[in-house]
């Protein structure tokens, strides 16, 4: 239950930020779905929906350890064969490796079942630790709320940074959170007052990204030592100061060249990087394409 409610919360048109999806939900056999909750839905699309779809989504489901029907993996191939975007939350990936479109690839799921995932399927590369692995026309989430990562990433890629910053916020969530990024961290919840005295250096480093922002200057203001700072940081986000950083500036650069026409190098100079030429070199390895490349493909402007 809470996977559907993942996906239609993001997907689904229900407020402003909403692109207007149609969005459906299928299985091999229509009618009343159990759901983990004991909440039955009721569910009116058959594998024949699939045929037309521009994004699917195999969600968990409890019987994961047996291999779905050969129906619901040959629907699954021929939705890839024909140019879909194919994608599993959590151990929805097991539909997608029985299905053979994992083989060769990497992939991840809940980190609890990422071994079995390995053994049964030793042509799948399984990195356990990923939030999600985007394999072009395939992609696959871990467990969980970080349904949410994966769906985000989806619309993100799919439909530009502010769109998807739109619905994070609508759904009151990060906006973006990097698919190396762990799936787990050591404190989940705050300790004592170090994590919110972190808390309050992470919302001031959002607000001036225009400044270089080196790991001493966050850690005097966090009142810690760099190697406490860099320790608390990573246990409370399950990534280095230095990832979160570069991540939040692309992030911010992004959005800024989908809604606004402002030249890279002012870009460069709001999100902190020295030149235009900086970004452009961060933006190449980390999106794969020049800044006004990534700008022409939400927008008019040059």
């Amino acid at each position: 239950m809470l996977a559907v409610g993942i996906v239609t919360e993001v997907f689904a048109p229900h407020g402003p930020a909403a692109p207007g999806f149609d969005l459906a939900l299928c299985a091999d056999r229509p009618g009343a779905v159990p759901t983990d909750v004991g909440v039955p839905l009721t569910v009116t699309h058959g594998l024949d929906r699939l045929a037309s779809a521009d994004l699917v989504i195999a969600l968990p489901w409890a019987d994961f350890r047996t291999p779905p029907a050969p129906a619901v993996l040959d629907a699954l191939s021929a939705a890839h064969e024909r140019g879909a975007l194919v994608a599993a939350h959590c151990v929805g990936a097991f539909a997608l490796a029985a299905a053979g479109l994992l083989d060769g690839r990497r992939a991840t799921t809940h980190w609890r079942f990422a071994g079995l995932l390995a053994d049964r399927h030793p042509d799948v590369t399984v990195e356990p630790a990923a939030l999600y692995i985007d394999e072009g026309r395939l992609v696959t989430g871990a467990g969980a709320a970080a349904g949410f990562d994966l769906c985000l990433h989806l619309l993100r890629r799919e439909h530009g940074a502010a769109m998807a910053n739109a619905v994070a916020r609508d759904v009151v969530l990060p906006s973006h959170r990097d698919g190396g990024q762990a799936q787990y961290v050591a404190a989940p919840v705050p300790e004592d007052s170090r994590d919110e005295r972190l808390a309050e250096v992470l919302a001031w480093a959002r607000e001036n990204l225009h400044e270089p922002l080196p790991v001493a200057e966050l850690a005097r203001r966090a009142m810690m030592s760099k190697r406490s700072f860099a320790r608390r940081f990573t246990a409370a986000t399950g990534t280095t100061p230095h990832a979160w950083l570069r991540g939040l500036r692309l992030s911010c650069a992004e959005e800024l060249l989908e809604t606004t026409d402002l030249p890279v190098e002012e870009i460069a100079r709001r999100v902190g990087y020295g030149s235009a030429a900086v970004l452009r070199e961060q933006f190449v390895r980390r999106r794969g394409v020049p800044p006004r490349s990534y700008r022409r493909s939400f927008t008019n402007a040059p």
